[in-house]
């Protein structure tokens, strides 16, 4: 079982949130305003914060951007992950994607059953990493919001958590590039 230990240090890690939405402002964005809140209440940094509108290319543009900026390590982003034809977040995130962290969706499912039953399989939540930056695409809801980062990302976005989360491992992402 998981568990967090006091003696490790807390490394906070700059988050930056991304809405995908054709109607949402910063003034009404329930769900990007849950993960400032919990982020933040976690002792991270709120390294960004945009609005992007439901097309590929918009959100490739910005997820690069994002990947491409030493001062963001996690990228997390909520709506565009449904079925209907605006719905892109899923592949907007697949254009940039070195390596995707299948586990992520499987154990948001997990979660999300448990509150909304077999309503789970029209989300289409995806995590993976690019250029050493972790990339968590979570749906437009903010019980999703919550599930997610209660659930998953406020544990592995824990440097304390073990046995093993996401934090620990940073130094080590961009191995592959041969650089640090």
């Amino acid at each position: 079982m998981s568990k967090i230990v006091r003696p490790r240090a807390f490394i906070p890690v700059r988050i930056a949130i991304m809405t995908v939405s054709d109607t949402r402002t910063l003034e009404d964005d329930k769900s990007g305003n849950t993960l400032v809140a919990r982020l933040e209440k976690a002792g991270h940094i709120l390294a960004d914060r945009q609005i992007v509108t439901d097309d590929v290319e918009k959100i490739v543009g910005q997820l690069n951007a994002w990947i491409a900026d030493d001062n963001v390590d996690v990228v997390i982003s909520t709506g565009g992950t449904g079925l209907t034809g605006r719905d892109v977040t899923p592949e907007a995130f697949h254009h940039v994607y070195e390596k995707e962290i299948d586990g992520f969706s499987a154990i948001f499912h997990r979660i999300s059953y448990e509150k909304i039953g077999t309503s789970t399989v029209q989300s289409r939540a995806t995590a993976g990493v690019a250029n050493g930056t972790y990339l968590f695409a979570l749906p437009g809801s903010p019980g999703a919001c919550k599930d997610g980062w209660d659930g998953i990302l406020e544990q592995q976005l824990d440097s304390r958590h073990l046995p093993c989360n996401f934090v620990e491992i940073m130094p080590r992402l961009k191995e592959h590039l041969g650089r640090n």
